[in-house]
C-alpha cells in the first residue's frame, strides 16, 4: 500500500506534529531575541492604542499584534536545533 501520509515541505505531518507539540527549551541567544520581539511589538501596540479610538478594529489590531509575537517566537523555538 502506498504511503499517503500529508507532508508540507517534504516534511511528514507526524514529524511536525511531533516537533510542535513538545516543549523546546530556549537554546544560546533565543531568550534575548524572544524579549527584542516582545519588546519590538509592545511598542508598536502602545502606539497603537495611543493613536486610534477604542473599537472593535483596535482590539482586533492588538490581538494580531499578540499573534505575531507568539508565531514569531515559535518560528524560532521550533526551527532552530
Amino acid at each position: 500500500m502506498e504511503n499517503t501520509e500529508p507532508k508540507y515541505n517534504n516534511i511528514s505531518l507526524n514529524d511536525i506534529i511531533d516537533n510542535n507539540f513538545v516543549y523546546h527549551a530556549p537554546k544560546e541567544d533565543q531568550p534575548k531575541r524572544y524579549e527584542l520581539i516582545r519588546n519590538t511589538i509592545k511598542n508598536a501596540a502602545k502606539i497603537i492604542s495611543e493613536n486610534c479610538p477604542s473599537s472593535r478594529e483596535l482590539s482586533i489590531a492588538i490581538n494580531k499584534l499578540d499573534e505575531a509575537v507568539m508565531w514569531a517566537n515559535a518560528s524560532i523555538a521550533r526551527n532552530e536545533k
